[in-house]
Formats: structure tokens, C-alpha cells, sequence
């Protein structure tokens, strides 16, 4: 690897920080208090504070190009529609993480990763970070999804970021294992598909079998109906790319939302 600006080798070390991946799910998890909320907040209590959070949402999508938000005050987006006031009035005013996003692109030179000022947190960051950390207080950055990059080229571009973790940085992505909101169920009704496609990816994830992980398309139909579209699974492999050999897997949210939405999430540490 070439030569890394000093706004990398500026950051001073730390212990390794844990990785996770989040479940994100109904926007209304911002605000309501239900089995995901409190266990995203016992999550977030029991985690060393992190100096820095960069968050991988499945819904900041670009093509052809990876972007990082660079800015001082990351505006709070509600991208979503249909919900009560009450959640478009939650602000999450988080600093942003200029030195921390800088030092991302720097480790990203092999993926040419730029610079962008206009984005902002959406509610794949937001939502989780303002019950997870609800006093705002840690800088936050988000990092985005390249959707003309295939799921190999995703998990080697997220190796890169491995060296974040030595500096302080909580990376987080932030999707669902399952997501299919064509086929929500007010009856909470969970299909077969939806059942087998998080038991395959809870086996692999819980035996670290990244090409599993990688080749889902081996499932057909059953990863079509999983993930119609790619982005909500894509966050996964960040986490999964930066995982050390001696980390355990720890799963939380083990359960459907509505039949057809995967809340699992796990811990690496």
C-alpha cells in the first residue's frame, strides 16, 4: 500500500475496537421502546467508547464511486415517509468526523474513495445510533454503498478499513439479513425463504465462512426473495471484512420483524 497521508498516521492508537453489524429495520425502532431499542441500548452501554463511529448504511447508495462524509455537523435525513411527526422531529446532532474520514480515504486509496460534504446520517445510522448512544457525543461519519461493485470487490474494498479499528473507530454496518418489504406480514407469518436464508447466513457468519457469505447467489430464488434488491444486505460484509481470526461472533435480535425482515444482528470483539 502506498504511503498514507498524516491524517491517518496523525490518530493516535487504541485497543482494537469492536465491529458490528445492526438490523436496523422500521425507522419507528428510533423511537419506540420494544425488544430491538432496549438491546441496541444494552449494546451501547456495554461497548468501550469508541473516538470515532463510521456507519455503512444500506441507504446511502452511489454508483460508480465510494464516497465519505467529511463534514463537521452531519445534517440528520429523514429519508422515509408515511410516519407520525413525532420521528421526523428526532435530530441526532452527533459531530461529524473530519480527521476520521480523511484517514478512511486514505486507506481506500486502492478503492479511490472521495470526498462528499453533502450527505449527511440517514436513518440507517441515526436511527440505531440515537438509542445506542443517545447523548450524541461521538463523532459519527457515514461511508457509501457503490452499487456497481459486486459483493467481492464490497468485502476487499472493506478490508481495507481493518487498521480503523487500532485507531478508535466503531465500524458499523447497518441493513438486515433478510428484507423483503413486498412480503411483510401484519400477521407476523415468517416464510420458509425467509427462515432458510438467515439460517444460512447465521451458519456461515458463526463459522466465519466468508465464501458463503460471498456466494448466496448459490441460493436462487430463495436470496431473490430475501434481498429483491441488493443494498439492505451489502452492509453485512463490512464488518465480516474486518474481523480478526482470534473474534467470537456474538448474535442479538435473533428474530423477524413482520415476517419478512431479518433483525439479526451480531458483535464482533
Amino acid at each position: 500500500m502506498a504511503t498514507l497521508s498524516n491524517a491517518f498516521a496523525d490518530l493516535k492508537s487504541t485497543p482494537r475496537m469492536p465491529a458490528l453489524f445492526v438490523g436496523h429495520g422500521n425507522p419507528m425502532n428510533a423511537i419506540l421502546d420494544n425488544e430491538y431499542s432496549r438491546e441496541w441500548r444494552h449494546i451501547g452501554e456495554a461497548l468501550p467508547v469508541p473516538k470515532a463511529i463510521l456507519v455503512v448504511s444500506a441507504h446511502w447508495m452511489t454508483r460508480g464511486a465510494t464516497l465519505v462524509h467529511i463534514g463537521n455537523n452531519p445534517k440528520t435525513i429523514h429519508d422515509f415517509g408515511g410516519f407520525p411527526p413525532e420521528l421526523f422531529a428526532q435530530q441526532y446532532a452527533a459531530p461529524g468526523a473530519p480527521d476520521f474520514a480523511q484517514a478512511t480515504i486514505d486507506l481506500l486509496e486502492e478503492s479511490h474513495a472521495h470526498s462528499d460534504e453533502r450527505w449527511g446520517l440517514d436513518h440507517g445510522a441515526w436511527s440505531v445510533l440515537i438509542q445506542m448512544f443517545p447523548k450524541a457525543d461521538i463523532p459519527v461519519y457515514q461511508l457509501s454503498l457503490d452499487l456497481s461493485k459486486d459483493l467481492g470487490a464490497h468485502f476487499k474494498l472493506a478490508e481495507e478499513l481493518k487498521a480503523l479499528r487500532e485507531k478508535g473507530v466503531l465500524i458499523i454496518g447497518s441493513g438486515n439479513v433478510v428484507h423483503n418489504l413486498r412480503a411483510l406480514s401484519m400477521d407476523g407469518l415468517t416464510p420458509d425463504w425467509s427462515l432458510q436464508f438467515d439460517q444460512y447466513m447465521a451458519d456461515a457468519i458463526a463459522n466465519k465462512d466468508m465464501g458463503k457469505v460471498l456466494d448466496v447467489a448459490q441460493l436462487g430464488r430463495v436470496t431473490q426473495l430475501a434481498h429483491p434488491t441488493i443494498e439492505h444486505f451489502l452492509p453485512i460484509l463490512y464488518p465480516l471484512a474486518v474481523m480478526a481470526e482470534d473474534e467470537k461472533v456474538n448474535f442479538f435480535n435473533e428474530s423477524f420483524d413482520l415476517g419478512s425482515i431479518s433483525m439479526r444482528s451480531f458483535v464482533l470483539s
